[in-house]
């Protein structure tokens, strides 16, 4: 990623005129930082010496970071209840079999309710993840309702000593009030019988400013315990995570890198930070 290494290369080397700085502060709105946080980057780089500004920099972002708790949540005397939320189109889906996988590489037993029921494909998607990875997956009638389904999963997941239950719920944003209020009915109705121990919202990386918006919406009606940034293959340009962070507290807990089951990472603020940078 390298993205402050190779913007501030031209500090480094000499003179810098304001067409520099302007150009420098361009390409870091561009890379998803946001117009009010590059130009607070642009303002630290300009106080100090040019050899210093790698660790000024450095410790502005340690700041911007959430500290909140990064590790997934887990339960040793019940079932851990998960909740995934996020727009429509985002890798939402695919994300929640992804924390399957990972958690089945953790030795942990899951069940998955397919909360999604307005959309046909979304829970035969889900089936098919369910049967890729020996999961079973809780369903109901198309168009019925989802908090329905996810009670008698958690109603199952109790009964069977289950470790991880994992709601996949449905993200139609341009029915924001019915969603938000469908979102707040499942998590009501779950917490009949289990305790929500996670709530995470599921951002794609791509969508970059857009992505906050999407955050600060559900954090209306829900709270978001986690983040999972989704096609951080490559394609995004870098700056959103902080972003998201600063602009929203949420911890970012994991990070999609592509398609498979295994392209799910656990986030380490450390690694991401020394990226921009080397």
């Amino acid at each position: 990623m390298a993205l402050f290494s190779k913007l501030f290369a031209k500090i480094r080397s000499g003179s810098t005129s304001s067409s520099d700085w302007a150009e420098i502060e361009l390409a870091l709105i561009a890379a998803d930082l946001g117009a009010k946080n590059a130009a607070e980057i642009i303002e630290i780089a300009k106080k100090v010496k040019s050899d210093e500004i790698d660790t000024a920099i450095s410790a502005a972002l340690q700041n911007w970071l959430s500290d909140g708790n990064r590790e997934l949540i887990s339960s040793s005397d019940r079932p851990t209840t998960v909740m995934i939320v996020g727009v429509n189109g985002t890798g939402k889906t695919t994300s929640t079999a992804k924390l399957v996988a990972y958690l089945k590489r953790q030795n942990q037993s899951v069940l998955l309710a397919a909360a999604d029921t307005f959309r046909a494909a979304a829970v035969e998607q889900l089936q098919t993840w369910g049967d890729r990875l020996n999961v079973a997956v809780v369903t109901g009638p198309s168009n019925g309702d989802p908090a329905s389904v996810a009670f008698d999963a958690a109603t199952k997941a109790k009964a069977d000593g289950i470790n991880y239950l994992i709601i996949d719920t449905a993200g139609r944003l341009h029915t924001k009030s019915g969603l938000m209020d469908e979102l707040t009915k499942v998590k009501r109705v779950v917490e009949k019988v289990l305790p929500i121990d996670e709530v995470l919202l599921v951002v794609d990386a791509t969508t970059g400013q857009n992505g906050i918006v999407q955050a600060k919406i559900f954090m209306e009606s829900v709270a978001i315990t986690g983040l999972i940034l989704t096609k951080m293959d490559g394609s995004a340009k870098g700056g959103i995570a902080l972003a998201i962070e600063r602009e929203t507290g949420v911890p970012i807990k994991f990070i999609g890198t592509g398609e498979a089951a295994e392209d799910l990472q656990v986030f380490e603020a450390e690694p991401y930070l020394n990226g921009l940078f080397h």
